[in-house]
């Protein structure tokens, strides 16, 4: 990385983390799509896919109105959240889906929080710097990431009551064919009197 000396470049530093972290992203979301169980959170994931891809195209305009080509920079905040993720799953392979979920939303959750803090910055320094077109662009994609975060909450609540209460999916099944063998139990009881 070239010496930053200046409020402008350390502003297009941090707008190339960005760029690389949506980018890598835009790989990595429908992946945590495919890996979810829960029906809502893969649409979550699939949802934020089109968001990601759409805060590309704000970055780049951003990029573009300062005079900048678009550029990513590797970003070490979001290839240690990727990391993590890569080597849970690797571990987790036979895991079960309520718990492959649930850790599936932390690392949205991280993730965003991530995403804000960066986006936070940026406005403010884009702000500083009398960028106003990119403040709004900036801000677009802050407000989407602060929405995709309360969607994660939400889903991660739901699904860790319902693992809590033994109401996952797969206990749910469980349960069911339990209640059909005890049923056919029964009825074969009744019918041998």
């Amino acid at each position: 990385m070239p010496q930053v000396s200046s409020p402008k470049q350390l502003f297009v530093h941090e707008l190339k983390d960005m760029y690389y972290a949506e980018k890598t992203l835009t790989k990595v979301l429908p992946k945590l799509a495919d890996e979810a169980s829960d029906r809502e959170l893969s649409q979550a994931f699939t949802s934020h896919l089109r968001e990601t891809k759409r805060h590309v195209a704000n970055l780049e305009k951003v990029f573009r109105q300062l005079g900048e080509q678009p550029r990513a920079e590797q970003c070490p905040g979001i290839d240690g959240i990727k990391q993590e993720h890569d080597e849970f799953m690797e571990e987790q392979r036979n895991g079960g889906s309520d718990l492959i979920d649930s850790f599936l939303t932390g690392a949205a959750s991280r993730t965003e929080h991530y995403e804000i803090a960066a986006y936070t910055g940026l406005v403010s320094m884009a702000r500083a710097l009398g960028e106003r077109e990119s403040v709004e662009l900036l801000e677009q994609n802050l407000r989407q990431e602060k929405d995709a975060l309360k969607k994660v909450e939400s889903i991660s609540k739901r699904i860790f009551k319902g693992a809590a209460k033994g109401d996952s999916p797969r206990a749910r099944r469980a349960t069911s064919a339990s209640r059909r063998s005890s049923s056919k139990a029964r009825t074969s009881a009744t019918r041998s009197r």
